[in-house]
């Protein structure tokens, strides 16, 4: 018996096919090989067309199925794991009437801030934990006001995992941690979030039907079986937002447990049982995926955008013929701490939430052309992450979050042991290390949500540990004062 996982990611699709009995991956795959392209048609912009999230999901289905020769009758439930915060409009008959939003956008930050002053910032950090700022429902109201012949033929609004699952099932619905990070959610309430809906004059038929996270939610249609390759009836069980669901992968279920990824955005994801806020909705809380009325658990979002895709820009618009991420990570490693002095922002890839949804762009400092070379904007690339990352951090610990052990998939920027080496020295946080990602979450998730796993503790059969880091404390006073300096010129940048 096998489960079958969906990333859905603005980089790229995954799939993982697990073995259900053992948790071992049976087969993986990614499409497309480079990234997916978003389209910025304004500055502060950032599209991508649903089509292509599916052309990918076919794709990557295809790859796994020949690698692993297994009859696909034997896949006994799906599950899926998307990117948040994204809008997508449909018709009546299911059809997408323009290209989704996506997280990165940030187009709707002015929207966002009214409606907080209309509705009161108290009344929304005690009932939403956050501002409505950025988030899907101001970019249903930017629809409404700039695009009012999409928004009149709108029938269902979905995030990018509703649409995914309505693909493979042809039923629509989402789940409250979905509304949650849409911003859609009465915390006080428990239930959908009419204070936003009033506000922005936005029907509630627009929205999904709303169903647990874990349950069955739907079975493969046969179109899209066939399309696919799969089996019709097959269960889809699962659907988790990218940071709630990578959090899942990595057990990080309970409180006090952090979760980090480093992707194309970086973030950190603490949970809790109190529904704590940050007073200026600089971090954002969210339903966790396993949020139920007698156990409350809240996870306390930190994101910051521009992380792997400065990497990602660095290597194509810098680095001449190197096409390989360990050959950029060894030439940063024989730079010193601190990259002799220059200085990198990296907020480069739309409005950033730790500091108040403003647009700064990124930005490089105390270049000097006789002393630094591509080594040193490598390493003061990597450094200028973990540098914004732990300013994040502490806003969460504002709020009371212990930041002592962070679990991370051994992927992405943590495939870097210098940035993972600096992550853990400026943070003072032990970083475990685990062979695993969201599509793999997402197998393990489909299994729980169909019966297949009776509790969270068989749903975590064969997650293993790669390596744990500690703190340098060798270098932890010089990366102190090298952080303090980037702090300095990021107060200064900010005015």
């Amino acid at each position: 018996m096998y489960l079958l996982g969906y990333d859905v990611g603005s980089s790229s699709v995954k799939a993982t096919l697990l073995e259900a009995e053992t948790g071992i991956v049976t087969a993986s795959a990614s499409s497309p090989k480079k990234e997916m392209l978003i389209t910025a048609r304004a500055p502060g912009w950032a599209e991508q067309s649903p089509a292509l999230w599916w052309e990918h999901i076919k794709k990557a289905t295809a790859e796994i199925l020949t690698a692993s020769r297994i009859d696909p009758a034997e896949i006994a439930a799906i599950g899926i794991s998307y990117q948040m915060h994204g809008l997508v409009l449909t018709d009546r008959n299911g059809q997408v009437l323009r290209d989704a939003i996506i997280w990165c956008d940030s187009r709707a930050v002015e929207i966002g801030e009214k409606a907080a002053k209309a509705i009161g910032e108290e009344k929304c950090l005690k009932r939403l934990l956050n501002f409505p700022g950025n988030f899907t429902a101001s970019k249903l109201k930017w629809v409404m006001e700039h695009e009012p012949d999409i928004f009149k033929r709108t029938r269902k609004i979905m995030l990018p995992g509703d649409y995914i699952a309505f693909r493979l099932t042809g039923r629509i619905k989402t789940t409250p941690s979905g509304l949650s990070e849409g911003i859609l959610w009465d915390f006080q309430e428990r239930q959908v979030a009419t204070l936003v809906l009033d506000q922005y004059g936005i029907d509630r038929d627009l929205l999904p039907e709303v169903v647990p996270t874990f349950s069955v939610q739907g079975e493969l249609t046969t179109s899209a079986a066939a399309e696919l390759q799969l089996t019709a009836g097959t269960k889809v069980s699962y659907r988790g937002g990218d940071q709630p669901n990578n959090a899942l992968s990595l057990n990080v279920l309970e409180p006090g447990e952090i979760a980090a990824t480093a992707g194309t955005s970086g973030v950190v994801y603490g949970i809790g049982e109190q529904s704590d806020y940050d007073p200026q909705s600089r971090v954002n809380t969210f339903v966790h995926v396993n949020n139920t009325p007698e156990r409350p658990r809240y996870g306390v979002l930190l994101c910051l955008n521009g992380t792997g895709i400065l990497n990602s820009w660095l290597k194509h618009n810098v680095m001449g013929g190197v096409e390989d991420y360990a050959q950029m990570n060894e030439l940063a490693s024989h730079v010193p701490v601190g990259a002799r002095g220059l200085r990198i922002l990296p907020y480069g890839n739309g409005a950033e939430r730790t500091l108040g949804n403003r647009n700064i762009n990124c930005s490089m400092h105390g270049l000097n052309f006789n002393t630094h070379h591509r080594a040193h904007l490598l390493r003061a690339g990597q450094e200028g992450i973990v540098f914004a990352l732990n300013y994040g951090l502490d806003i969460m610990r504002r709020m009371n979050l212990k930041i002592e052990k962070v679990r991370a998939g051994n992927t992405n920027m943590f495939l870097s042991p210098l940035f993972a080496s600096a992550f853990a020295t400026v943070t003072g946080a032990t970083v475990e290390l685990y062979d695993t990602d969201g599509s793999q979450g997402a197998a393990r998730g489909a299994g729980l949500g169909a019966g297949i796993y009776k509790n969270y503790n068989e749903m975590f059969v064969g997650l293993k540990r790669t390596g744990t880091i500690e703190p340098d404390k060798n270098t932890a006073g010089i990366y102190q004062q090298a952080y303090q300096d980037w702090l300095k010129t990021l107060r200064r940048q900010l005015g």
